[in-house]
Formats: C-alpha cells, structure tokens, sequence
C-alpha cells in the first residue's frame, strides 16, 4: 500500500516549506518538525499550555508539530508556534503577553532555527 501522507493543503504546503529551509541550510530543526508532521492524524501531537509552562523559560521560542490546548496555566511570556490553537489556548498564551505563531510564520522569522525547541 502507498503511503500518501496528510491530505490537508495547509500541512502538506507547511511540510514542503520546511524541507526546502533545512536543505537550504536552515537547520535540522526544521527536517525533523516536517518529519513529525507527516505523521497521520491519530499519531500527531497535541500539547496543553500547562506542560508549555512546565518545559519552558520566560523569553524561549517553542515549536508544537501539532496542536496546542488550553488545558493547564500559563505564567510568563513565551513564542510559540503550532499548527493549530484552541481558543482557550489562543486567549491564555495572549493574557501573559506571549506570542502564537502558525510554523511558517516561525520560519520566515528564523529560518536558522537557532533557539527553536520543539515540545511534545
């Protein structure tokens, strides 16, 4: 059987993105995100705000190759880039003066991923 991975646009053109900036010399980084998100559906990862704020120091850029949730507590300001945000999610990252970016945008801002962690 073929494997014909995501059939969503938006991921399929994000996972394109990143492979083309980590053979451009972006970084591993970059490789490995678009790896995790080839994933299916079921196997991708969704990570609430309270681990963020568990994992995570004021100021640090963090990558969710998936979808971040607003389960959990927020306390300092952090970047954070996914594919998909909750509204809650969305509302808690803002009300401590945090940033929530789609991967792309990420990319565009840092294309060397240097100080881009990924959490999962």
């Amino acid at each position: 059987m073929r494997r014909t991975g995501p059939t969503n646009i938006v991921i399929r053109r994000t996972i394109d993105e990143l492979k083309r900036a980590s053979s451009r010399g972006g970084g591993r980084v970059w490789r490995t995100i678009a790896e995790l998100l080839e994933k299916p559906r079921r196997k991708r990862i969704a990570v609430n705000v309270g681990r963020i704020n568990k994992y995570v120091e004021p100021g640090e850029v963090v990558v969710v190759p998936g979808k971040v949730i607003g389960a959990g507590e927020l306390k300092h300001p952090v970047t954070v880039a996914a594919i998909a945000f909750s509204s809650k999610a969305l509302e808690k990252i803002k009300s401590v003066n945090g940033r929530a970016l789609h991967i792309l945008d990420l990319l565009r801002e840092n294309p060397s991923g240097k100080g881009v962690k990924i959490i999962g």
